[in-house]
């Protein structure tokens, strides 16, 4: 008897690659350096190390820990899947630190490598005790799932697709809500800044849409309409009001709401319910115009200099690379959205 749904094992799958990648970001200047791979391994404690490298290390990798214990078949002894969970994240973490020992702009380290590993042993710990209650069939996730969301691997890989979408919330320097902007990811020149005016009208445009486009996508893993999009939104404001609070010196959590995002908000809000009442055709095309059209809105829209100001973590260290992280989530998240859209309009249109 396996788990009761996929989603610990789509969730492991996506949190893996994401660790992955922030660990290797910015995938830039790979060369042999000249020394052996598993050197560190033997170094000495390291001369200058920050006690919050440590506790970021630990805390990455203890949901990786915790859903990797949960997607184990239910069967197994909780010893057996603590064991092969904790492995799996030592293997991980001891592959990444040896990738950094070919970039120049990573360092390869014991203590992250330790770190790493006790992050993941606690995570499969809290995975052995909490994680089944919560994915099996007795479990508040599982009624939850059963109830709200489409059965089968279209289901678990939509609630994937919606936290990734929270994920890319986590971006302070972008607009409310922004996804798809592909700039960065391809180094593209930034338009030439508008009147502030026009910058208004455009931030709104782009608020707007992206509120309708998640709403809807939301709306496409569900059976049916629930509270779960009004939750989602307010998740994702949440989200922007933690990265604010967290990336500015002095913290900054209501940076987000500038008037075009209020503008967009009151704009949004109305579109999503009247289109939350379409029927389910109309709504998958109006999410893939919802999508289409953000995503060419923010690519135009100039970046906000106001948003750029006092970000006086996100250059260092961990926060460079979740930043990053963020990023890359948010410029590909309009493509995923729409790949999950036509693969629901399959199943549908192949079950009539």
């Amino acid at each position: 008897m396996r788990a009761s749904t996929q989603l610990p094992r789509y969730l492991s799958l996506a949190y893996g690659l994401l660790v992955a990648y922030a660990c290797l970001h910015p995938f830039s200047g790979w060369r042999v350096q000249g020394l052996p791979l598993f050197d560190f391994l033997l170094a000495p404690w390291p001369r200058y190390y920050r006690i919050e490298d440590i506790i970021l290390n630990v805390l990455g990798f203890i949901p990786l820990g915790f859903v990797l214990t949960a997607a184990w078949p239910a069967h197994w002894p909780r010893p057996r899947a603590v064991a092969l969970s904790v492995l799996l994240c030592a293997a991980l973490s001891l592959s990444l630190e040896t990738l950094q020992t070919l970039l120049p702009t990573r360092v390869a380290s014991n203590v992250d490598l330790g770190a790493n590993i006790i992050g993941g042993a606690l995570g499969a710990l809290l995975g052995a005790a909490l994680g089944r209650r919560i994915f099996d069939t007795r479990g508040w996730l599982h009624q939850w799932h059963e109830k709200r969301i489409l059965d089968g691997h279209l289901g678990d890989v939509g609630v994937v697709l919606l936290a990734l979408w929270l994920l890319a919330q986590l971006s302070p320097d972008s607009l409310l809500f922004a996804v798809g902007d592909l700039r960065r990811l391809f180094d593209l020149p930034a338009p030439l800044p508008f009147s502030p005016e026009r910058f208004m009208r455009l931030e709104a445009a782009v608020v707007a849409a992206h509120l309708v486009a998640a709403g809807l996508v939301a709306r496409a893993c569900l059976q049916r309409f629930s509270l779960t999009i009004v939750v989602l939104i307010a998740l994702g404001l949440a989200a922007r009001t933690l990265a604010a609070t967290s990336f500015y010196m002095p913290p900054r959590p209501l940076l987000w709401l500038t008037p075009g995002a209020i503008a967009g908000l009151g704009a949004g809000l109305p579109v999503l319910a009247a289109a939350l009442a379409l029927p389910a055709a109309l709504r998958q095309t109006l999410a893939a115009i919802a999508l289409l059209a953000g995503t060419v809105l923010v690519n135009v829209t100039p970046e906000n200099p106001y948003l750029s100001f006092n970000q006086a973590l996100i250059n260092q260290g961990h926060f460079l690379n979740f930043n990053g992280l963020t990023q890359l989530v948010a410029s590909l998240w309009p493509f995923l959205a729409l790949t999950y859209l036509s693969a629901v309009n399959l199943r549908r249109g192949g079950g009539r």
